[in-house]
């Protein structure tokens, strides 16, 4: 039997763009330190109570990638103290938007835990 152009399967692909996206938000805590940073700029002691359970080694490692992607900016102001503060990149205001839809979908269509 010959096979025709109809027979044949192609896989199907996901959108570049949207994996990368879901590369770097799909990662543990990023979705929720992104959301704790809409509320404004914040510390790492802030950040760590804010986004209860992580560890401080895993909220440092995420804080360095979601900076080195653009989205979160890191800025050490000269003491003393030093402090050192993380706000939302411009890359990571406009991703608000689209964080509250993905909210609101959620709230509306997936099961509460």
């Amino acid at each position: 039997m010959a096979t025709t152009t109809s027979d044949t399967h192609e896989p199907r692909m996901c959108d570049a763009a949207l994996s990368r996206a879901f590369d770097v938000i799909g990662k543990r805590w990023n979705g929720v330190i992104l959301g704790t940073l809409s509320s404004g700029p914040a510390g790492f002691a802030e950040l760590r109570r804010a986004v209860g359970g992580i560890s401080d080694s895993v909220l440092s490692e995420r804080l360095t990638e979601l900076a080195a992607t653009g989205l979160v900016q890191r800025t050490v102001t000269d003491g003393p103290p030093v402090t050192v503060e993380y706000s939302l990149a411009e890359s990571g205001v406009a991703f608000l938007p689209a964080m509250r839809a993905l909210s609101a979908w959620a709230k509306d269509h997936l099961p509460r835990n």
